[in-house]
């Protein structure tokens, strides 16, 4: 398992599955139909396409021969993920890359077992291009109480969201990327739990 986000992938890695996590697809007119996605990953030259739910979840391998795909590394793969995306598409699709064991060992580093869940409480994983700064100090609060950083791996933040009248009063995502110079994606934790655990069925 990689220590950076952003560092190389060796090519030998083609065991693991992959996820992608598109950010902000099919909502407020980004349709984004998964069978069109899975096409343009397999168009890239990566294996055994899949998808989960229509969030924009895609899970796939690194070709074990050879091959463009296979020879990337990191940053360059998810560029050349997003340049496909959005000749498709017809718009700009953030992706963030994780293996499932990344995505496990994220949840298991939530610090979310001291959170008492009701019907107002979401717990989220944020998905982070990059490391938010050095030694920043948690749990880091809104200005409203609406949501809170409870802590934060390389390449995850994990928040906890407290709606009002079951709405949300803010963006806690577009104020982590504008805080810290990241792009970012969410899922809430038990999504991100029942990803995985589609992500390793065969």
């Amino acid at each position: 398992m990689p220590t950076k986000r952003g560092g190389a992938e060796p090519a030998a890695q083609t065991a693991e599955t992959w996820i992608a996590f598109l950010r902000a697809v099919n909502v407020g007119g980004r349709k984004a139909p998964m069978a069109q996605v899975r096409e343009l990953f397999a168009e890239l030259g990566l294996g055994a396409v899949r998808s989960y739910i229509a969030s924009g979840n895609v899970f796939f391998t690194l070709p074990e021969a050879p091959a463009p795909a296979a020879a990337m590394d990191r940053p360059a793969l998810t560029l050349a993920i997003e340049e496909k995306l959005r000749a498709g598409l017809g718009f700009d699709v953030p992706v963030m890359l994780r293996t499932a064991s990344e995505l496990e060992a994220a949840l298991l580093a939530a610090p979310f077992d001291q959170v008492e869940v009701t019907p107002e409480v979401r717990l989220s994983v944020v998905f982070l291009s990059a490391p938010l700064e050095p030694g920043l100090t948690f749990p880091v609060r809104s200005p409203k109480g609406d949501w809170e950083l409870l802590g934060a791996t390389d390449g995850e933040a994990f928040v906890v969201i407290r709606l009002e009248q079951g709405k949300l009063g803010g963006n806690p995502i577009a104020v982590l990327e504008k805080t810290y110079q990241v792009r970012a994606t969410a899922r809430f934790f038990h999504t991100a739990g029942k990803i995985l655990a589609a992500a390793r069925q065969s």
